[in-house]
């Protein structure tokens, strides 16, 4: 996506939640909460695990309905979001990581959205991430990806008036846009680091929460291929929940796991927990 549509999509959204207070009512506090649940979800589960890391497999028209799901978060499109998600893992905490807070906590936060496309122009030519620009699916998002929300906005307004706007598109996103920040941030810099990891990752309990079991960031690093990142029964982890549930009956297959094995070899401390 052009660096001024990030900005221009960055500052509307922002300048949208600030109406908040002045329009709220309970409807759309819950409307947000409920978008913001299903957006974060698409995110987690389909972007991120499903998509950038192949943790599992989906038959595609649900894989498709999860992604454009996804696409309502406002994070960009799925090609995008993924070759920005896989060169962090190629060089996480590096110089050539995209997003890492050794060069500063609000440039991994938020400066790398409006900065990126100048400092790693090769990024945005998304070679890594062929096996989802051969399908027209994932064509067609990376295109539009902006008219969705759009749409989303419209019928939003045409449900409930400025309060469903302001709510269901500027506070959500806003919110969503912010757990998603802080994972490239303070999940980089404060919290627990249980692996041999090399990298800054930290696991952030109350981030693992909000960010439906994202905030067990270290767990993530040490274990990417992993589509569960909540390794021990008390790390929440309603992303893995989802996967588990859609596995049970049968729709998830191919789901990955760190063997007890790899665990060890990882493990920073001898008397971890292994599940």
């Amino acid at each position: 996506m052009e660096a001024s549509t990030t900005k221009f999509l960055f500052l509307a959204t922002h300048c949208l939640a600030l109406l908040g207070p002045f329009y709220f009512n309970w409807s759309a506090f819950w409307l947000a909460v409920a978008l913001y649940f299903v957006t974060c979800a698409s995110i987690t589960l389909s972007f991120h695990r499903n998509l950038a890391h192949r943790s599992f497999k989906l038959p595609r028209w649900l894989e498709y309905s999860f992604a454009y799901c996804g696409v309502l978060s406002l994070q960009g499109s799925p090609i995008e979001w993924v070759s920005i998600h896989r060169v962090h893992h190629q060089y996480t905490d590096t110089l050539d990581d995209i997003h890492s807070p050794i060069k500063g906590f609000w440039y991994s936060h938020f400066g790398w959205i409006v900065d990126y496309h100048s400092r790693f122009p090769d990024a945005l030519e998304f070679k890594n991430v062929g096996d989802l620009k051969k399908q027209w699916y994932y064509r067609f998002l990376h295109y539009t990806y902006p008219c969705h929300s759009v749409a989303l906005g419209i019928l939003l307004y045409a449900g409930g008036g400025l309060p469903f706007l302001v709510w269901g598109m500027g506070v959500r996103t806003v919110f969503l846009l912010q757990i998603t920040f802080s994972i490239n941030s303070i999940c980089h810099i404060w919290g627990k680091q249980v692996w041999n990891t090399g990298d800054l990752s930290r696991n952030n309990w109350l981030l693992g929460l909000l960010a439906l079991g994202e905030g067990w960031h270290n767990n993530h690093h040490a274990f990417e291929y992993s589509a569960r990142q909540g390794l021990e029964w008390w790390e929440i982890d309603t992303t893995w929940y989802i996967i588990r549930f859609l596995e049970a009956i049968g729709l998830a297959t191919d789901v990955k796991l760190p063997t007890e094995a790899h665990k060890k070899r990882k493990a920073l401390c001898k008397n971890r927990t292994m599940e």
